[in-house]
């Protein structure tokens, strides 16, 4: 199913609890965006998470959805609430206490990408803020509240994975010069997003493919995770960082040699997180 916002690919029987999701893959890169932005188009796309809804794309054959986003992260970023709104880029927008994430560039409409570089010559008026979330952030976020629903009503539970990727740079700075960094980082926020017997399945899935993976560190999670993981109310939410140098070129954002391999890899880790429900696993409401 395509909309203006997402894009939403079904299995032909729903038999998993798992919802897959990738807000930041979207790569339609709207002309008046482009017109207003100093970056060119190549620089424009630093900050999203290539090819990750390709990656992600064989769930549906495991009987969970996929949904992913239509509109890249530089234009809205839907990891974001709709209120984060940064006074530095958006006309009339009011600062509501110290918002690092704000404060830094990366709100609901980013003022920067990758690094530091602005987007834009100049301020956005908040009516084409508004209309921005309106068109893009909130069908999208209604679906992905929609689907985890159906997951419930159909299982009792429901699972969000929040599918991501990250630059190299990233994990290669995060910790000791002489350790092995890794390579898949799960963020449950520390325990408050998902139950430990969840995040324990997709760590050993990640892991039985030969993986390094570490928690949390630096990347437990934001607002989605944040919003959809009620581990209470038997709603778990996941998030999983991906090294980009696995299966693209950073410089180029084009799949590198290995990316087929890996997408195949991969397909055997979402069979094995799917199975979390498959296998109606007791989930513990904790």
């Amino acid at each position: 199913m395509h909309s203006s916002a997402y894009v939403l690919d079904m299995p032909e029987t729903r038999s998993s609890c798992v919802v897959f999701a990738s807000p930041h893959s979207g790569r339609r890169y709207p002309d008046a965006l482009l017109r207003h932005s100093v970056l060119g188009q190549h620089a424009i796309r630093s900050s999203e998470d290539a090819f990750v809804d390709q990656l992600f794309a064989s769930a549906p054959a495991h009987g969970a959805p996929l949904i992913a986003a239509a509109m890249p992260r530089a234009y809205l970023d839907l990891n974001r609430s709709a209120e984060e709104l940064d006074p530095a880029l958006i006309q009339g927008a009011r600062r509501q206490g110290h918002n690092p994430r704000v404060a830094s560039g990366l709100g609901v409409i980013p003022r920067v990408v990758a690094n530091g570089r602005a987007i834009y010559r100049g301020k956005l008026t908040m009516d084409e803020a508004r209309l921005r979330i309106d068109t893009y952030w909130r069908p999208y976020h209604t679906r992905l509240k929609s689907l985890l629903l159906e997951s419930h009503k159909q299982f009792g539970h429901a699972i969000l994975v929040d599918c991501h990727s990250m630059p190299h740079e990233a994990v290669a700075l995060s910790g000791p010069t002489n350790s092995k960094h890794p390579e898949i980082v799960l963020g449950d926020r520390f325990g408050a997003s998902a139950a430990p017997e969840i995040v324990d399945h997709i760590e050993s899935a990640f892991v039985a493919a030969g993986f390094r993976v570490a928690r949390n560190a630096p990347f437990a999670g934001a607002y989605v995770t944040q919003t959809y993981g009620r581990p209470m109310r038997n709603q778990h939410a996941v998030q999983i960082e991906i090294d980009r140098a696995l299966y693209m070129d950073e410089d180029r954002i084009e799949p590198n040699a290995n990316f087929l391999n890996f997408r195949q890899v991969l397909q055997d880790v979402i069979s094995d997180i799917c199975r979390l429900c498959q296998n109606q696993t007791p989930l513990a409401a904790e």
